[in-house]
């Protein structure tokens, strides 16, 4: 009779004792805000979200230790067990982790433990998984990618500066990342082994087994490119900008019930709701039992450049409802033309609708939604990321939505109010048909598919995300793909014009 063997537990190590000295800070890096957030919490959402990690320790840097208590208890991380201080070196560090990851162990057992660098924000849940997976079968994981750049290896000569001694075959040369993986009780022996050694130094735990216990193979598990390390001031703007172009996906209701049971007796407030994306969520909301206030100014007369009508409209909802759940925005104007030949009134039209609008519609829902702990729903473009000749007025608008996302989630997030972005690609509206005419059939989005992704975000915990709505998606809902990889795609479609 086959006995069954429990699954050991996997911990996540996150390493955060860097200081932001490279990156020109006067804080810890990890402390750095990306996107909205600090390096180390999108860390930490990276490992709470895994299925395969069961717990969380954190080093941190001296004195930073309530910083991060503080991030953890907003943001409810229910996986982080234990933060404590890291050492003054990466050795001190590495096995300040190791006798915290031992206690409590009954003798004989061992544990997974996934140590990451904190600043290493944009890890793919894949190769956590990957990692995991390794361990059932070897004692030591680490990951890599392929070198692009050929790597020489030089010698200084005085004076005179460095010469090439060497340039390795660059086929079998791979960039080293992290998460780096293994047994507790591999790690451990080889930093008891390492201890002997007084000239023992480590910049990473796989060289510590690598060197001490050289019987031990070191699996290789493939990393992701765009899993990099907030080391240069540089890094910091490229980890921002991938966050922003990333794309999310939306959790889609299961079954209609699933709907009317979120939206029965909520409030949604629709600008723009007159035809197109607008007009569908209000319809498809409508249907699973919310109250909807579709406003447009063709059906309406509700103008949303006009502060006094979005506050009159809002007004209007609340007093008949008692509430209002979440506001939406898909009211936009599209002009095409080269800006030196635009004349002031198309240029005030498209500022006034497709900027300042969004921005006083946040204003006067901000108290509404406060109470109900609601969101805001915006919408953007594809041309948001890459400005195109003759769009100068819409790309500048739509991009400056993107920003008004994420600045105003963090604004108010600790009021509990969510505010969130959608990104469809060319979609089947009024709007579109007016300015490029009737396009082939099946080049488009619907605008029912984007109305239906647009449902799920409000529904969802989201905040602060451009959610992507693609045509390939057979479910025209939020990519399922790795959202940086989705992100780089989408951005050389947009290169090529195809968005």
């Amino acid at each position: 009779m086959s006995q069954h063997i429990a699954k050991p537990r996997t911990t996540a190590v996150i390493l955060a004792g860097g200081t932001g000295q490279r990156v020109g800070l006067s804080i810890p890096k990890q402390l750095l805000k990306i996107a909205g957030k600090a390096v180390i919490e999108h860390t930490l959402t990276t490992f709470e979200k895994a299925d395969s990690i069961d717990d969380i320790i954190v080093l941190m840097a001296p004195g930073y230790v309530p910083d991060i208590e503080k991030i953890v208890a907003k943001a409810g991380f229910r996986k982080v067990r234990k933060i404590i201080e890291g050492g003054t070196t990466r050795n001190e560090t590495t096995e300040r982790a190791i006798a915290a990851l031992g206690e409590g162990l009954a003798e004989g057992e061992d544990v997974n433990v996934l140590f990451h660098d904190a600043v290493r924000p944009l890890l793919s849940r894949r190769v956590i998984d990957d990692c995991v997976v390794a361990l059932e079968r070897y004692q030591a994981v680490d990951v890599a990618i392929p070198s692009a750049d050929t790597i020489i290896v030089t010698r200084k000569h005085g004076d005179d500066g460095e010469f090439i001694t060497e340039i390795p075959d660059r086929s079998r040369l791979r960039r080293g990342q992290t998460p780096q993986a293994f047994k507790l009780s591999t790690i451990k022996r080889a930093y008891e082994v390492a201890a002997g050694d007084p000239n023992f130094q480590a910049t990473d735990d796989c060289s510590v087994v690598l060197k001490y216990l050289p019987d031990v193979p070191i699996h290789v598990v493939a990393g992701d490119e765009y899993n990099m390390k907030v080391t240069q001031p540089v890094d910091v703007f490229i980890a921002d900008k991938l966050f922003q172009l990333a794309s999310t996906a939306a959790p889609e209701q299961v079954g209609d019930e699933a709907y009317r049971e979120l939206l029965t007796g909520k409030t949604i407030v629709v600008f723009g709701g007159s035809y197109g994306i607008g007009k569908d969520i209000g319809e498809l909301a409508e249907a699973y039992g919310a109250k909807v206030y579709a406003l447009g100014r063709s059906t309406t007369g509700t103008h949303v450049e006009n502060p006094e009508e979005v506050d009159d409209a809002l007004s209007k909802a609340y007093a008949e409802t008692g509430r209002i759940d979440y506001v939406v925005n898909t009211a936009g104007v599209l002009r095409i033309g080269k800006l030196a030949e635009t004349d002031n009134a198309t240029i005030e039209e498209a500022l006034k609708v497709n900027y300042l609008a969004p921005v006083q519609i946040a204003r006067s829902s901000y108290k509404y939604l406060a109470e109900t702990k609601g969101q805001l729903l915006l919408y953007t473009s594809s041309s948001y990321t890459r400005g195109r000749a003759e769009y100068s007025l819409y790309s500048s608008t739509k991009a400056a939505m993107v920003n008004l996302t994420q600045a105003l989630s963090d604004e108010w997030a600790g009021e509990g109010v969510r505010v969130n972005c959608i990104n469809p690609e060319r979609t089947a509206t009024p709007m579109r048909t007016k300015a490029f005419g009737q396009e082939p059939a099946g080049s488009l989005l619907s605008s029912e598919a984007v109305a239906r992704t647009s449902l799920d975000v409000l529904l969802s915990e989201l905040t602060g995300h451009v959610i992507d709505v693609r045509q390939q998606d057979p479910t025209a809902s939020a990519g399922q793909a790795s959202g940086f990889e989705a992100a780089l795609a989408s951005v050389l479609d947009r290169q090529d014009g195809v968005a």
